[in-house]
């Protein structure tokens, strides 16, 4: 699987401009033979939107959204967007379209509400989280503060996912000088994920600047054995491409049978008896 990781800086607000740098990136990507190419969180839009969130929201009958689907004849895609449910609610989304058709839509479940973040304010939040299939074999597709709960992990474990894709809008933190908070622990996360999880997983995220805030970028790659296969420069638009393994996944977990023997009846247990005490 060529899979190439699309670290961009979006226009914040604007969907048209945004939505032709993804064909131009898509176009490069399906002529360097790439299965999959995957942008950030909210990469249409940029990740400040504020009230903007109402303007820029957009659904499958959208022209753009359209135009994604006409490209996945070509490429599977992983796109951010605000979607906008027919109830009008409006989510922090990503969906992976390939072959004309949606695979599959993941609306953010984790919204962060705290320092800079105010996500909860304009955006619904989802409550799901699930494995889709796709030619790749199974995926799970998580965004940004998602990754950081574990039970979303321990759903795409259980449900059979092998790779797990993670578009992010995080926003530079600490001193690089004495050790780059973010990046610290979002490789710390991606490589624990990859390696325990027994998946392969890609991670993109955004850079550039909105409202004085900056996103650092470093998007990376790791095989189902922790092994980090690339990564890109923090601060900086620019594309990898990679290439995963899918039988990396069989490998590692005959190596490392962790799903295996994973015992999910002592998480069942202990929920229940914890709602029989409520």
């Amino acid at each position: 699987m060529k899979v190439h990781l699309a670290q961009m800086k979006p226009v914040l607000g604007n969907l048209e401009k945004n939505a032709q740098k993804h064909f131009e990136i898509i176009e490069q990507a399906v002529s360097e033979g790439c299965d999959l190419v995957v942008f950030p969180e909210l990469s249409l839009t940029g990740y400040y939107l504020l009230d903007l969130v109402y303007d820029v929201a957009m659904d499958e009958n959208h022209p753009v959204y359209q135009k994604f689907l006409d490209y996945s004849n070509e490429i599977a895609i992983v796109f951010g967007y605000v979607y906008e449910s027919r109830e009008k609610l409006f989510y922090n989304a990503a969906s992976f379209v390939h072959r004309g058709k949606t695979v599959h839509t993941h609306k953010k479940v984790y919204l962060p509400d705290y320092t800079l973040f105010e996500e909860g304010r304009y955006f619904a939040a989802g409550s799901s989280i699930q494995a889709f299939d796709t030619e790749f074999g199974r995926c799970g597709l998580l965004i940004c503060e998602d990754v950081f709960h574990l039970s979303s992990l321990y759903i795409l474990s259980q449900s059979g996912a092998q790779n797990i894709i993670i578009p992010s809008n995080s926003p530079a933190r600490g001193n690089l000088e004495l050790g780059h908070d973010a990046s610290n622990a979002w490789q710390t996360s991606n490589r624990y994920i990859a390696g325990v999880l027994t998946v392969n997983l890609v991670f993109v995220n955004r850079v550039g600047v909105e409202d004085g805030v900056s996103f650092w970028g470093g998007s990376e790659a790791y095989d189902a054995r922790g092994r980090r296969l690339a990564a890109a420069d923090m601060f900086k638009e620019t594309g990898v491409t990679v290439d995963i393994d899918i039988d990396s996944v069989r490998r590692a977990r005959i190596e490392t049978p962790f799903l295996r023997d994973e015992k999910s009846f002592l998480v069942r247990n202990f929920l229940n008896e914890e709602g029989g005490r409520k």
